[in-house]
C-alpha cells in the first residue's frame, strides 16, 4: 500500500506546513505579537515553538498508526499464505 503511505505522508505534511506557515507568517507579519505573554509567562513564540515540535510528534505517531495497520494486515496475510 505504497499509494496510501504515500497519500497519508502528503496530506500530513500539507497539515504541519500549514501550522510552520502561520509561525512564519505571523513573524513576517506582525513580529511584536510574538513577544505577547500568554501562557505562564511564556510569550507566543515560546508556545508556538513547542507547539510546532508536539505537533511534529503527533503527526508522525498518526502516520506510524495509519500506516502500521496497513503493514500489520499484510504481514498478518503473509504468514498466512
Amino acid at each position: 500500500m505504497k499509494s496510501g503511505s504515500s497519500r497519508y505522508g502528503l496530506v500530513l505534511f500539507a497539515v504541519y506546513l500549514l501550522f510552520y506557515g502561520g509561525f512564519v507568517a505571523l513573524n513576517a507579519i506582525a513580529p511584536e505579537s510574538m513577544e505577547v505573554t500568554i501562557l505562564l509567562g511564556l510569550n507566543v513564540a515560546v508556545v508556538y515553538g513547542f507547539a510546532l515540535i508536539f505537533g511534529a510528534v503527533l503527526l508522525s505517531a498518526v502516520y506510524g498508526f495509519l500506516c502500521g495497520d496497513a503493514s500489520r494486515s499484510r504481514n498478518v496475510e503473509g504468514v498466512r499464505q
